[in-house]
């Protein structure tokens, strides 16, 4: 993944994937989540508080949920809603509200900001679909102010009593609903595979702690197929 708008590697795989299924992304976050997603995005919003008139990231922006709703919630802010996905960025675009939101098609894994450039970082979905979670969760480092909040929506391997009844549950259903309502499979094969296979809250934390985050925390959602995550960057 570079710089130039184009993908290469597992990115290029992953934005043909995002690229077919914008024009159902929410639709099928809403089945899949039983209505949650929403809500998820407001409490990510909620938590990430930017300074007052400060500037506020959105990475992997998708149709603008989290930016949309940081606008609404911070008024004075200005927020940028960043996604590698044009027809993405589409989508967002010809929402209500949209016109609050600055919206910019970008790599995460290379970042056209300067460093400490914004008050708060907010992303969904974005890390278990890049090469180098490391790196990427790096350049949010560089880009985000001392004092900065950085609050992440992912989703979260299953673990404990129910772990196999959910991963069974996982593996039926996710591309199932993807041929039922979206007519396509394939795109939801790859997102069922990506969401088992993705690492751990402790694990991400462990690569934020390492980074010089600090005050790490995380809530998980929905029989532990999701989780939010935050940290602040030190003064």
């Amino acid at each position: 993944m570079t710089n130039d708008r184009t993908p290469h590697g597992k990115g290029s795989e992953v934005h043909g994937i995002f690229e077919k299924i914008a024009g159902y992304y929410d639709r099928m976050n809403f089945v899949m989540t039983l209505g949650r997603h929403e809500q998820w995005c407001r409490e990510v919003a909620a938590r990430v508080a930017p300074a007052a008139g400060g500037r506020l990231l959105d990475l992997a922006t998708g149709t603008g949920v989290i930016a949309l709703e940081a606008a609404r919630r911070y008024p004075a802010a200005t927020v940028t809603g960043v996604d590698f996905s044009q027809e993405m960025l589409s989508r967002a675009k010809a929402k209500p509200g949209a016109d609050a939101v600055r919206w910019r098609q970008a790599d995460a894994a290379c970042l056209p900001f300067e460093n400490e450039s914004f008050d708060g970082i907010t992303e969904g979905y974005l890390l278990r679909n890049v090469d180098d979670l490391d790196g990427v969760l790096r350049e949010q480092y560089r880009v985000l102010k001392p004092g900065g909040r950085i609050v992440i929506l992912e989703t979260c391997p299953p673990s404990g009593l129910l772990k196999p009844v959910v991963e069974w549950g996982v593996r039926v259903f996710v591309p199932l609903l993807g041929r039922v309502l979206a007519r396509d499979r394939s795109s939801y094969t790859y997102l069922e595979s990506s969401m088992l296979a993705f690492t751990s809250p402790h694990h991400i934390a462990r690569i934020l702690s390492g980074l010089g985050f600090r005050d790490i925390g995380w809530s998980k959602k929905f029989f532990g197929t999701n989780v939010i995550l935050w940290a602040t960057k030190p003064r």
